[in-house]
């Protein structure tokens, strides 16, 4: 009797486990088909001993990734569509006008110095729109993995130099002061020149277009295992509010500030310094100044 009561109660176990099984994976269909039409929210719920607990979590963890894929495509679609409105007004908008300055100037609608200043000026955002497209190239080349970095050890100091050669008559023509600290020794880092060349270039055409300052300076030191390169200005600064976010691609910081520009170039600058191993902080008050800080790890 004893074991036919054992037998019995074996039975009846397995048949409770069964039928929870099978509403647990009724469950889980239906979780499923939710999931298919759209809500993302849901999860599989299920006890740790349960039978059907590692399938559950499995599923959720599936559900979790593709929600998150999800999330990513549709960041990166509004991205693409705040891109394309702005794209149709910072392309636009200064074409037109390039080919009305062009179009006087060819027609005779203007002569003598005043056409001399009509060139001059479709000379001048003929060049804005050159360096717009260039950003735009750049961040659509780092979003697409088609970036290609040719790494090797550099001085560092020396790189800078004459990066910052062709920079100092630019700063004479806009009225910037500049002050350079580079030390004599060499820094050598595992670095791809061009890209080091397109951080600074941004950081610096930031200053120029966007700060209202008349001040700048650069310095490299060292900081333990790493070189430090900092670039500082005395402009309009940035609001605590802006400062998070200005890294953020497409984002255009409004008060005091120049609305020029694609709103990518300090993103793109994130992301250089990221594939090159480096890292870059912002510090800014506004009315007083705004500080970059790179570091890129010393060559072993």
């Amino acid at each position: 009797m004893i074991a036919l009561g054992a037998a019995f109660a074996s039975v009846c176990g397995a048949f409770f486990i069964v039928q929870r099984v099978k509403k647990q994976l009724l469950e889980m269909s239906d979780v499923l088909k939710d999931v298919k039409n759209g809500n993302g929210n849901r999860r599989i719920l299920s006890e740790t001993h349960e039978l059907v607990a590692p399938l559950a979590y499995a599923i959720n963890d599936i559900i979790l990734s593709y929600e998150n894929r999800l999330s990513a495509y549709r960041q990166t679609e509004e991205t693409n569509r705040q891109l394309m409105t702005s794209l149709s007004h910072d392309v636009r908008t200064p074409l037109t006008t390039l080919i009305g300055y062009l179009d006087a100037a060819h027609k005779g609608i203007v002569d003598g110095k005043e056409r001399d200043d009509y060139i001059e000026t479709a000379r001048r955002k003929a060049h804005d729109l050159k360096e717009y497209i260039d950003v735009l190239f750049d961040w659509f080349k780092l979003g697409s993995n088609e970036f290609s970095m040719n790494i090797s050890v550099v001085d560092l100091t020396e790189l800078t130099r004459n990066i910052l050669i062709d920079w100092i008559p630019i700063f004479e023509d806009t009225q910037i002061d500049f002050t350079v600290n580079i030390p004599e020794q060499p820094f050598r880092v595992q670095m791809d020149p061009d890209g080091y060349m397109r951080i600074l270039n941004n950081l610096i055409q930031n200053v120029i277009s966007h700060s209202h300052a008349d001040k700048i300076e650069i310095s490299l030191s060292g900081q333990g295992g790493n070189i430090k390169i900092l670039l500082s200005d005395n402009g309009v600064g940035i609001d605590k509010k802006d400062l998070k976010h200005i890294f953020e691609r497409l984002y255009k910081c409004d008060k005091g500030r120049s609305e020029k520009g694609s709103g990518l170039g300090l993103s793109i600058v994130h992301q250089l310094a990221a594939k090159l191993n480096g890292t870059i902080t912002v510090e800014s008050t506004p009315g007083e100044g705004t500080v970059f800080i790179l570091l890129f790890p010393l060559a072993e």
